[in-house]
């Protein structure tokens, strides 16, 4: 698995570099919202995170790692946002073994740091963050200023997903008290963003039966 390299790809023909993340994506207003949503311009809600990369990338996993998510009794794909903590469990030792191979065949650069020259241009990154892709792009002055900075935040491009399950459960519970559609609700969120679960403390929920 590649944290700061590689190509931004899809289970759904998307294949394209970090550069050109802008023709298949954009962050949209919505009226119910002050936060951003994000989605694949031909077709809506995506999904980043612990289960996409995981099922984008279970053939790249070593054979120990493999071998150690199918005790747990997960399969090449997991689809079922409720174990994503399992998923984050097996990216856990996945990367303490890639650190200690790294650190195995670890050889000193010749220089600590390259010099660089400020100059007008463009730049793009883009990082696998524990919640998903961090995707970033800035625009530079000749002498190095930052003139325009743009970041697409694994939040943004999961909210769409994440509202829309939100409905999904709380639907399905209507016949239960405020306290258990409430705690679902909060454990819907922190699946895919653990980040927000002290946001997600402090849900509120209004609930109106007919």
């Amino acid at each position: 698995m590649k944290v700061n390299e590689g190509h931004v790809v899809s289970n759904r023909d998307i294949d394209i570099d970090i550069a050109d993340y802008e023709t298949e994506f954009e962050e949209r207003h919505v009226a119910h919202s002050t936060a951003l949503h994000s989605v694949v311009k031909r077709r809506g809600a995506y999904l980043v995170g612990p289960l996409a990369r995981y099922a984008l990338n279970f053939d790249h996993l070593p054979a120990s790692v493999q071998a150690l998510a199918r005790e747990t009794g997960l399969g090449a794909v997991c689809k079922n946002p409720f174990q994503s903590i399992i998923v984050r469990a097996i990216e856990i030792v996945y990367a303490c073994e890639e650190a200690l191979r790294l650190i195995a065949a670890y050889e000193p650069p010749v220089l600590a740091a390259m010099p660089d020259t400020p100059r007008a241009g463009t730049g793009y990154g883009c990082t696998e963050a524990p919640r998903g892709i961090c995707w970033h792009r800035y625009d530079f002055e000749t002498d190095g200023t930052i003139r325009t900075a743009r970041i697409v935040p694994p939040t943004s491009q999961n909210q769409p997903s994440i509202e829309g399950d939100l409905a999904a459960v709380a639907t399905s519970l209507l016949d239960q008290s405020d306290d258990v559609i409430r705690g679902r609700c909060e454990q819907t969120i922190r699946n895919y963003d653990p980040c927000i679960s002290c946001s997600a403390h402090f849900l509120k929920l209004s609930v109106h039966r007919t």
